[in-house]
């Protein structure tokens, strides 16, 4: 399936790039949909890139104050593309993103579109390789990570949820096949594995697990109980024989509602070991 940059990748007008820096400390890159902050990797030429979504009122800014996952990434020849969600209509800091409608934006974002435009704007202003990213996300931005690898599996090279799935009524199928990594802490209060309601029931969280039953059923997985177990230091791993070009696997870590200490390897791990991409 065609990336959705390509549509703008194909107006980049070749030559030399030009950085426009905007690491944390310096203004976000803007595009015309939002805007982003990001960090290179050193020496790096055309490297490949993860897309991280903060949580619900995060900021992009804020993603690359975590340090030890973001060095992580960059050690392992990685750029961290961080990106804003819109403000929240509450009057609180920060940002939400647009992955359901019952949240009441009142003027909702194409997220898909604007991360498009992230992923254009960093291969031309700062060399990322846009066949070659990842998107990943915490909490709310789990939560968009799934809804985005429901909708447009082919948009990016894998997908990493972190401590966010579905919220009820999960969707009744998703597009596949998808490439995606969901990691979860098993004493999760805020988004428990078995879901939550918010609000008095207004809004309720998924259940994990149903959501992994979507996602083997989008993936053709071979049957509902994994194909095999693994270990990573506290990681405690499971995943599926699904079809060709499809990867599943579920990650449980001991602790609560966080990004854990060596997600970034064991992720980047596993999305190295995975087949290429036809």
């Amino acid at each position: 399936m065609k990336r959705l940059v390509f549509a703008f990748l194909s107006l980049m007008i070749a030559g030399p790039v030009v950085a426009q820096s905007c690491t944390r400390d310096e203004d976000a890159c803007e595009v015309p949909l939002g805007s982003y902050h990001l960090v290179l990797p050193e020496a790096a030429d055309n490297p490949p890139a993860v897309i991280f979504l903060h949580g619900a009122g995060g900021t992009g800014r804020g993603i690359l104050g975590m340090r030890g996952t973001v060095e992580a990434l960059r050690a392992r020849g990685y750029a961290v593309i961080a990106p804003n969600g819109l403000p929240w209509g509450n009057g609180r800091g920060g940002g939400i993103w647009n992955f359901l409608p019952t949240l009441g934006r009142e003027n909702p974002r194409d997220e898909a579109a604007f991360l498009a435009e992230v992923v254009a704007d960093a291969a031309e202003s700062h060399g990322v390789d846009a066949d070659r990213v990842i998107l990943a996300g915490f909490s709310a931005g789990g939560f968009m990570v799934n809804y985005l690898a429901c909708d447009t599996p082919g948009a990016f090279a894998a997908y990493m949820p972190v401590s966010g799935g579905f919220w009820r009524p999960h969707p009744e199928e998703c597009a596949g096949p998808v490439r995606l990594l969901h990691t979860h802490g098993w004493r999760d209060s805020t988004v428990p594995l078995e879901g939550r309601p918010l609000r008095g029931g207004q809004w309720l969280q998924g259940d994990i697990f149903e959501g992994l039953g979507i996602w083997r059923t989008a993936n053709a997985c071979d049957r509902p109980n994994p194909t095999g177990y693994s270990e990573t230091g506290d990681f405690q791993r499971r995943h599926w024989e699904c079809a060709e070009g499809a990867a599943l696997e579920l990650a449980l870590f001991p602790g609560g509602h966080g990004v854990p200490a060596g997600w970034a390897d064991m992720a980047i791990d596993w999305f190295e070991a995975l087949p290429p991409q036809s």
